[in-house]
């Protein structure tokens, strides 16, 4: 951890998991993570003030922010995009704005070639990207777009290792099936969105230019 580092605030509610962490460079400082997305409304800002006092900082002492931006679910997005806006708002603060699929694959960390991010896009599909290695920014393998099996199947490598988003493990399996080659599928409850992995590629596109600030 440098000092240069920022101490990041992350916002992941794209899907079932509403989830808020604090970051200083790619250290993870505290997380906080439930299940329901009914509740993301009533629930993400009192998790970002237990949050801050966990970790015995402030709101002031933040200084840049990451957000999930989908795909996945419009209502937790809207709420996640207006919450980290009213935070963010006057405080020439940089935000940036994270794909929840890029995200996704840091869960595949360890994985030395392609990873495939899946979630549910309803009537037996999903949506999927492929990067070259977990968290890559730069140009995706496969770029974001809704496959059914069989399309997943040809168009992935057969060395991927494929990360199980929300409700998207049928057709995860069923596309590593008709592959027929040395895809790796992982376990689905490895595939819930964090707001940990969202503030990591956060933190990394800061680093090289990303993110606009609220003035």
């Amino acid at each position: 951890m440098r000092a240069k580092d920022p101490l990041l605030l992350s916002i992941e509610s794209a899907t079932r998991v509403m989830s808020v962490a604090l970051l200083k460079g790619e250290t993870l400082l505290a997380e906080i993570s439930t299940f329901d997305e009914r509740v993301h409304s009533e629930r993400l800002l009192p998790a970002i003030d237990q949050l801050l006092e966990i970790a015995g900082l402030s709101l002031d002492e933040v200084e840049a922010f990451a957000v999930s931006i989908g795909p996945g679910s419009f209502t937790g997005l809207r709420i996640g995009l207006a919450t980290l806006k009213g935070l963010a708002f006057g405080s020439e603060r940089p935000a940036v704005a994270v794909p929840t699929l890029a995200a996704l694959t840091v869960a595949a960390a360890g994985a030395s070639g392609p990873v495939a991010a899946l979630l549910d896009a309803r009537r037996d599909e999903v949506y999927a990207v492929c990067l070259e290695r977990p968290g890559e920014i730069g140009s995706p393998l496969i770029a974001d777009g809704v496959f059914n099996a069989a399309e997943l199947a040809a168009a992935l490598p057969d060395s991927c290792t494929v990360v199980v988003g929300e409700d998207s493990e049928g057709v995860a399996r069923s596309a590593v099936e008709r592959a027929e080659g040395g895809m790796v599928l992982l376990p689905a409850a490895l595939g819930r969105a964090r707001a940990f992995h969202t503030g990591l590629l956060g933190v990394r596109m800061l680093a090289v230019g990303a993110g606009e600030r609220s003035e």
